[in-house]
């Protein structure tokens, strides 16, 4: 019976070729699509479970509330952790101080600029990494190193790394040996990119701002991780600590501070906090672009259901037929699904070429590395099993509404599909549409939301603005010589230093007080460190008062406020006003706009900008508009090489680590055109065969009306007409939709841009075209057919 159904199947596809290569083309694209969307989900939602304790892994956060607003953060103050691990051993395994940062490692005449962390020894074992060579208790030694397979072949190539010493940053205090090589981390994990490890016990005594910040409770700076007990739950651990650090801070009124637990299973899909509240975060991404991978592979079976059904009364004696010689009608569902199953397999095959194909692109445009597992079992058996759910979802409608044919009306010849038949496959289409209509205005939205946040004002001039990370002593010994010399070359305008990057915040702190502060303010300020001539180089544009300046030195006690700070500090006129700190009082120099250096989507938050006593962390220099960038860089190389060979010269434009922010945005924009394409193309292919076989079913009506004098366009628009009605109903149908689901994707940014009503002409107005393009070729082609042929059986 199975070896029947197949052979007649074969014989429908090969008979009916274009229908054929319309349903098998138009599956394989919706299930390529859904497996593409099914790869990265599942690369997405087995982030971190590379680790064996994943699901008791959590990371300390702490929440700062006020009456006003809240926030929530995961910088912890050093002393938190011994206090964790001392009095609350039945509730954690292991709790662990980490820091991770770019620093430069060399040996002998190698040198690396690369990302690493400072762990306390139990870091390897916490996060089970699998150690290649030596051994996860590798970092007990305080002048050890761990590093990962990658970063062990490219310092030392085929030699032996095991005991081989490094430099770190250069500095002579900071000769460590490698105790230890670790398997690469794949990609879906948290600390994937960390190419060393180096015990925290280095980091405490060879840094000095490390080593004053080991007792005070007012630093965040550091992260603290906790590997959880057997027997203990995240929510009952993070209601016993969440007093711990307000017990150590001073107490103020209306504000508190709470630590929780954020579990490692949400670092990634749950990233997310509004007002100190968990919103949400990858996890968004993943739920659209799975809800997109459902609708694409609903589109192409709709394709296969419209001409599955139209094509009844050509199959009606054949079911008629098998009827009135004993077929059951569970027997003709069968046969008719077991063609559908068969179309899906064919269009499996093809799909993983489409998929193959694609993949290039789509892990460029996902940055991700993700590849089809064709040795797992498990990946062969779900594709077996994905086919059968497609191959019966298409089937399904046409298999029942064929299979329930009269064998008595169809045999006598009076069987018609009367005038509700065509109802089903008009609504199937009108969803079509629909689908590809709301995911072409969503992509359209979603372009206009970056450009709009690309176009802020930053507060600062980006064009010419490079910064070098400060890894070694040399820099800052020879910093002013640096300074004069790149002046004097005419390559640089003006060059400063600076605690933290110009395109990020890496510190907050709070125990900021003011006249007229209340006691529901919250009190946590982005805290930036600045030289002289920092606000030259970055073109700081001033509301009110000064810039540092070298002429004061009172200035050493000075701050810099940028307008959020003195909005919520509710200062009048801050300039002379003082500031108090840590009992040490500071006084406002002058007021600056504000610079947009975390988020572009997200509120500028006030900022505190102090003066530098000590060396920064990073340089920054203002290219010479006047002359060439790459001449000006091979300058700056050449000094910096001078002064500093111990570090390579890696520099990095503010322009471009500002467009970096966008690229989450911009990866969704082209992974939404690519769909929505995909769709719209689906939707088309459907409409086009469904045209054509319409076209042939009215073949005799067209030859009488052009006999009787109809015209071509006439005939082109009696054709054309009822699909221009049914996507202009998509179209009524779409735009509330999409109106309704994107303006509240655009809610969750405090700078968003205006959904405006041309957005909806132009995407109505493009359907239209697109299927009149589609089922024109069809009609005219019809219409334009001798009559002479298609009448002479008449």
């Amino acid at each position: 019976m199975v070896k029947n159904y197949l052979k007649i199947a074969l014989r429908n596809l090969l008979k009916h070729r274009q229908i054929s290569f319309i349903n098998i083309f138009g599956l394989s694209a919706g299930m390529a699509v859904t497996m593409l969307i099914g790869l990265w989900v599942w690369n997405e939602i087995s982030f971190d479970k590379y680790h064996n304790n994943y699901d008791r892994i959590a990371m300390v956060w702490q929440r700062a509330i006020s009456p006003t607003e809240s926030g929530a953060f995961n910088s912890m103050p050093m002393p938190l952790a011994a206090e964790l691990r001392n009095n609350y051993p039945n509730d954690f395994k292991q709790v662990i101080l980490a820091s991770d940062g770019t620093h430069t490692v060399g040996y002998g005449d190698k040198k690396f600029t690369s990302r690493g962390a400072f762990m306390e020894p139990g870091g390897p074992e916490l996060f089970s990494l699998k150690m290649l060579k030596g051994s996860r208790a590798g970092l007990k030694d305080p002048a050890s190193v761990l590093l990962s397979a990658s970063f062990a072949r490219s310092l030392f190539g085929d030699r032996e790394p095991m005991d081989q010493l490094i430099k770190l940053d250069n500095n002579n205090g900071l000769t460590v040996k490698v105790t230890g090589v670790y398997e690469d981390l794949p990609e879906n994990t948290s600390i994937n990119g960390v190419n060393y490890i180096v015990p925290w016990e280095l980091y405490v005594t060879k840094w000095d701002w490390v080593k004053n910040a080991k007792d005070l409770w007012d630093f965040n700076s550091m992260h603290i991780i906790v590997q959880l007990a057997d027997n203990a739950d995240f929510d009952k651990v993070s209601e016993k600590i969440k007093n711990v650090k307000q017990l150590h801070t001073p107490k103020e009124e209306n504000y508190r501070i709470e630590l929780f637990l954020h579990p490692m299973r949400k670092w990634h899909l749950y990233s997310g906090f509004e007002n100190g509240v968990q919103s949400g975060g990858q996890i968004r991404y993943v739920r659209l672009f799975g809800i997109i991978g459902v609708f694409v592979l609903l589109l192409a079976c709709i394709n296969f259901m419209n001409l599955s059904t139209a094509r009844s009364e050509k199959r009606a004696k054949e079911v008629g037929i098998r009827k009135a010689i004993g077929s059951m009608r569970g027997q003709l569902i069968g046969q008719f699904l077991s063609e559908s199953v068969l179309v899906a397999l064919f269009s499996f095959v093809l799909s993983l070429l489409f998929v193959l194909a694609a993949l290039p692109w789509f892990n460029q445009v996902a940055d991700k590395h993700i590849h089809i597992p064709w040795s797992s079992p498990g990946f062969w058996i779900a594709g077996l099993g994905f086919s059968l759910f497609t191959g019966i979802l298409a089937g399904s409608y046409p298999a029942i509404y064929l299979s329930s044919f009269q064998p008595l009306k169809v045999l006598k010849g009076t069987f018609r599909a009367g005038r509700y038949a065509a109802v089903p496959r008009k609504t199937l289409i009108v969803v079509q549409f629909t689908v590809s209509i709301i995911l072409i205005i969503g992509t359209i939205v979603i372009y206009r939301q970056i450009q709009f946040a690309k176009d802020l004002p930053v507060g600062y001039t980006r064009n010419g603005l490079l910064s070098i990370q400060m890894t070694t002593p040399e820099i800052y010994s020879n910093f002013n010589v640096i300074k004069r010399e790149l002046k004097a070359s005419g390559a640089v305008t003006e060059m400063s230093e600076s605690q933290g990057p110009i395109t990020d915040i890496w510190t907050s702190s709070g125990d900021w007080e003011w006249k007229g502060r209340t006691s529901d303010q919250q009190n946590n300020f982005s805290v930036i460190g600045a030289k002289y001539g920092y606000g030259k180089v970055v073109d700081w544009q001033f509301v009110a008062g000064r810039d540092f300046s070298e002429q004061f030195a009172t200035d050493s006690m000075g701050l810099i406020l940028n307008e959020a700070a003195v909005k919520y500090m509710g200062l009048t006129n801050p300039v002379g006003e003082t500031i108090r700190r840590n009992h040490e009082n500071f006084h406002v120099l002058g007021v600056v706009k504000n610079m947009i250096m975390a988020s572009p989507y997200e509120p500028v938050q006030p900022a505190i900008y102090y003066f530098l006593k000590e060396g920064g962390n990073f340089v920054n220099l203002r290219v010479n508009p006047e002359i060439s960038t790459s001449k000006a860089l091979a300058t700056i190389a050449q000094v910096m090489q001078k002064y500093n060979p111990a570090a390579p010269f890696e520099y990095k434009f503010a322009d471009e680590e500002y467009a970096k922010k966008f690229r989450e945005e911009e990866r969704i924009g082209q992974l939404s055109t690519f769909f929505a394409i995909l769709a719209i193309m689906i939707s088309c292919l459907g409409l086009f065969g469904l045209a054509s076989f319409l076209a042939e079913q009215r073949t005799k009506e067209i030859g009488i009306r052009k006999v009787m004098g109809a015209s071509v366009f006439q005939l082109w628009q009696m054709l054309s007409k009822d699909f221009v009605i049914l996507v202009t109903l998509s179209c009524c149908l779409a735009i509330p939709v999409a109106w309704y689901f994107l303006h509240k994707w655009l809610m969750q940014y405090y700078y968003h841009t205006r959904i405006v009503w041309e957005i909806f002409v132009f995407t109505g107005v493009g359907a239209l075209l697109i299927a009149l393009i589609t089922v024109s070729y069809q009609a005219a082609k019809a219409a334009m057919a001798n009559p002479v042929k298609s009448l002479r059986a008449e």
